[in-house]
């Protein structure tokens, strides 16, 4: 891996494709898409007007019927389907719809297990001693600032620009790793191999990558192995690969219902809303036909009179045009939301490029969802090992479950070689990890208060609810609810809190278990009339300490050890 230690966390979206083509899943997938109308020009240095027509020629302040923006109609109708979503909902379409998600995966390769067919829950772990001090040796700072000393703090690399914030991950002391030196082979060449992985992993984590962008030090790579690259992923993936001369866009399918995946505000890290992502489809439906200077009261006018039903605050409007910002659709914009005379510099291409799925054969969200993540089991199952942290057999459909069982020895070591991952196979299912905690938007363990509070979070359940060898256990474990709180409780007592989760307790609990559940270690089970139930997957007993097989119950103040052990099963005596 010293050939792969190029930053590709997820983090920032560089968008773009000179082709003007649509994104479309590749093969294997149901054609669920349309094109943007009217593909430009594929040859075009970075900032150079997006088109040459009298469109383009007309200033900003021409009058208002020779600047007339006309909404693309499919982008309309997915702007009207996010408005009608519920979150989760708004989360999946704008994966199926956009494709701009990021691979995520688990790291902290544990020990090989001698058994492959052994359990996470009773297997080899990662576990790794938390160097946290306690409350009284701690100084200001709570948890973040017990983990600041240089040689127990891990590497994040979060692939963000030197200086610049990660999409997914404030600056606390990340490092950001700098793109390898690729030396020269003696026996001619440039040790294409590495080359390659590389490129697989920078695009894998971000599909659209451009020459002037913040990975524009790996496009060069890109195009340089386009054929082989294009190549291994239609026959892995089955996801098509367009290069062109200053963009590259790896077209990739959806991924299901309950995928979570969700679009964040690039600043803030704040997540996108239903109303948010309304306004972002309802502007690109704007942009894709517009001139390359737009005056910025003109495009929200126009977004009113397309739209008006599709009312949104404030905050979701610039959520979505700085999403728009920065994936370079849009240049700078206005310092002052109330400057009317602001002109905006609009880069077409890009807007064409950043749909990957707009409704053309899809009744309504839910089967757009479905549709953008249809492909034969094979290529559907090699998705997830490529993209989710963990694949478990309990979770795939009857077919699907059936070829992992047949090519688990095989497969996932294809998939993990082209990637530079290694493969961890569990009597539950398949991890793909990578150890250099590079190929993923999220981190465990990580440098935040939050990723340490989870990781401890998650220790500490394991511990008490981990199954014993022999019990039947069907997966998942259900956690009470006064376990969960009563452990956090323990975590504040021993480590103490910052103060915005000292003055909210509920959020650490929210922010602690929503961490969780999007790296697929904890699930929630809705009800309608309360809260979620959660349930502990197998995954998550690799961030444990090695299994007893005689654990005693709790023993911090807030623990319920009456919850925790149930009673022996059979006939009273």
């Amino acid at each position: 891996m010293d050939q792969q230690d190029y930053a590709v966390g997820a983090t920032r979206v560089a968008a773009g494709r000179p082709d003007g083509r649509t994104g479309g899943a590749g093969r294997g997938t149901a054609a669920a898409v349309l094109a943007v109308r009217g593909a430009g020009p594929a040859d075009r240095a970075p900032g150079k007007a997006a088109g040459g027509g009298a469109d383009d020629a007309q200033a900003p302040d021409a009058p208002a019927a020779d600047l007339m923006l006309s909404p693309d109609p499919g982008l309309l109708r997915l702007a009207h389907w996010f408005a009608a979503a519920t979150p989760g909902t708004a989360d999946d379409l704008c994966t199926a719809s956009f494709g701009l998600y990021p691979a995520r995966h688990l790291g902290a390769a544990a020990e090989p297990a001698a058994d492959p067919g052994v359990s996470w829950w009773h297997g080899p772990t990662a576990h790794c001693a938390a160097p946290v001090r306690s409350r009284e040796d701690r100084g200001e700072g709570g948890l973040r600032r017990a983990r600041r000393d240089d040689a127990a703090l891990p590497v994040v690399r979060s692939g963000a620009k030197p200086g610049g914030p990660g999409r997914h991950r404030r600056p606390e002391g990340a490092r950001v790793a700098p793109l390898p030196v690729v030396t020269p082979d003696r026996s001619g060449g440039e040790l294409p191999a590495a080359e390659r992985r590389i490129a697989a992993r920078l695009l894998l984590a971000h599909p659209l990558v451009t020459a002037s962008g913040p990975h524009a030090d790996g496009f060069p790579l890109i195009r340089r192995h386009r054929d082989w690259l294009a190549e291994r992923f239609d026959a892995l993936l089955g996801y098509r690969l367009v290069v062109g001369p200053w963009h590259a866009r790896l077209c990739k399918a959806g991924l299901g219902p309950d995928a979570a995946r969700r679009l964040e505000h690039p600043a803030t890290g704040a997540p996108f809303t239903p109303a948010g992502y309304a306004q972002l489809a309802l502007a690109l439906a704007l942009l894709v036909d517009s001139p390359e200077k737009l005056g910025y009261r003109r495009l929200l006018d126009a977004m009113r009179a397309a739209a008006p039903e599709l009312t949104a605050e404030p905050a979701d409007l610039a959520m979505a045009l700085a999403a728009l910002a920065d994936w370079q659709v849009l240049g700078e914009l206005p310092a002052d939301p109330a400057d009317d005379s602001f002109v905006l510099t609009v880069d077409r291409e890009l807007a064409r490029a950043v749909p990957a799925g707009p409704p053309a054969l899809a009744d309504d969200a839910a089967d757009l969802i479905r549709r953008a993540a249809e492909a034969e089991p094979a290529t559907a199952v090699r998705r997830l090992l490529a993209e989710t942290p963990a694949v478990l057999a309990a979770d795939l459909p009857e077919d699907h479950r059936a070829w992992l069982h047949e090519h688990r020895l095989r497969d996932p070591a294809a998939v993990a070689e082209f990637l530079g991952l290694e493969a961890e196979l569990r009597a539950e299912g398949v991890a793909l990890l990578d150890p250099a905690a590079e190929l993923t938007d999220l981190a465990l363990p990580g440098v935040s208060t939050l990723a340490q509070a989870a990781l401890l979070l998650v220790e500490r359940l394991v511990e008490e609810v981990r199954p014993l060898p022999g019990e039947a256990v069907a997966g998942d474990v259900p956690i009470p609810d006064a376990l969960i709180d009563g452990v956090l409780g323990d975590i504040a007592d021993e480590y103490g809190l910052p103060a915005r989760y000292l003055a909210d307790r509920t959020a650490l609990r929210r922010d602690a278990l929503d961490l969780l559940h999007r790296l697929a270690l904890m699930t929630p089970t809705p009800h309608p009339t309360r809260p979620p139930a959660w349930r502990l997957r197998p995954p998550a007993a690799r961030y444990a300490p090695a299994p007893d097989l005689h654990p005693t119950p709790g023993s911090g103040r807030h623990s319920r050890p009456a919850l925790l052990i149930p009673p022996p099963a059979g006939p009273r005596p």
